[in-house]
């Protein structure tokens, strides 16, 4: 088995070569077409996340080294262990990665993405940037119908995450108004997802003028500059008052004070990215507006059988994709570390 892997925090990553796994139980062995690359594959390369000024998150000590990223995976069946029942060697499947202890009260709820014992792939356990995967569940399997491989990936994350951020904000925004905070991979994902579950009126924002437009492409109704203050005046104007949501893709600290600032009176920001940095907002503004900020954190199981079922019925918008080859996985890396992607990249075998 090759793998790309990172043996020190920050270093470049290197080919390594080991035994193929072998399955038992109901485990499942796949053998990886494809597997997209992810800002949060950054964070967990660097070993930390920015908390604001000097001060990080240290996730040093969650995996053995060398370890190897990428949670966006798909693949084929090459192996299944005794008790698989569903799954048959040969079949195509998307990986859902975020992996809980499945013995916890959270887990038996549905929601093992939230689990505190994780063992999400390419997060606490080994993941997709290589050529076979041992998955410990059938039931992490899901099928993508006649879609693209490279575009059926990217669901299980940015897909995924778009997803659940614009369910959380659903209520608010029918029949009203939303923003779109940064027009990344995973805010474009949101904008080839928005229209399938809302109806609201959406716009982005980004500082990146090619990403603005990119939103555009994807069907805003306008692009705004968040460091413009004419441009802040002027979304107040069209919404008038300030949106009903906003979910910030990027989550650093002008992002979020950018979300915070253009809410509606009950307005919802919603914070997906994990940029890093701290903000702060006066506490009687909570009331006086009667705004809630809330997290989100990728999504559940059920909601990634949702979101294939719209995706495999074609009720998702296209998205860009940079397609690169397994063996470029540092360099993607690096230049999505660099801010030089627009959309996706997907590492393909």
């Amino acid at each position: 088995m090759k793998s790309y892997q990172f043996e020190e925090y920050g270093e470049e990553l290197v080919e390594n070569v080991a035994a193929e796994p072998s399955v038992a139980g109901g485990q499942v062995l796949i053998k990886i077409s494809a597997c997209g690359v992810c800002h949060s594959d950054i964070h967990i390369w660097e070993g930390y996340f920015g908390l604001g000024g000097d001060k990080k998150l240290d996730i040093k000590g969650k995996r053995k080294l060398p370890f190897t990223l990428g949670h966006e995976i798909v693949g084929e069946v090459v192996a299944v262990g005794p008790d698989v029942t569903s799954v048959k060697v040969g079949e195509q499947h998307v990986v859902y990665p975020w992996i809980g202890c499945d013995e916890c009260p959270t887990c038996d709820a549905g929601n093992g993405h939230l689990c505190n014992r994780p063992r999400a792939l390419g997060v606490d356990v080994d993941g997709g940037y290589s050529d076979h995967l041992l998955v410990p569940h059938e039931k992490y399997l899901l099928d993508y119908g006649d879609l693209p491989k490279e575009l059926a990936c990217t669901y299980t994350c940015s897909g995924l995450t778009a997803y659940s951020a614009i369910k959380k904000v659903k209520p608010l925004a029918d029949n009203g108004t939303l923003m779109i905070i940064g027009c990344g991979g995973v805010g474009l994902a949101g904008m080839a997802i928005v229209k399938s579950v809302t109806n609201a009126k959406v716009y982005v924002a980004d500082i990146d003028p090619d990403k603005r437009q990119a939103g555009l492409d994807a069907g805003a109704e306008a692009a705004f500059d968040p460091n413009d203050r004419d441009q802040f005046k002027e979304i107040m104007r069209l919404t008038n008052g300030g949106v009903n949501a906003a979910i910030d893709f990027v989550g650093a600290e002008s992002s979020a004070r950018f979300g915070a600032s253009i809410l509606a009176k009950a307005g919802r920001l919603v914070i997906v990215g994990l940029f890093g940095g701290n903000f702060s907002l006066p506490l009687p503004m909570f009331p006086i507006k009667a705004i809630g900020i809330e997290g989100s954190m990728v999504g559940s199981l059920a909601e990634m059988h949702e979101l294939m079922e719209l995706a495999k019925a074609g009720k998702l918008n296209a998205l860009t994709l940079d397609e690169r080859p397994m063996n470029e996985a540092y360099n993607a890396l690096t230049d999505l570390q660099k801010g030089n992607v627009v959309g996706r990249v997907v590492l393909k075998n």
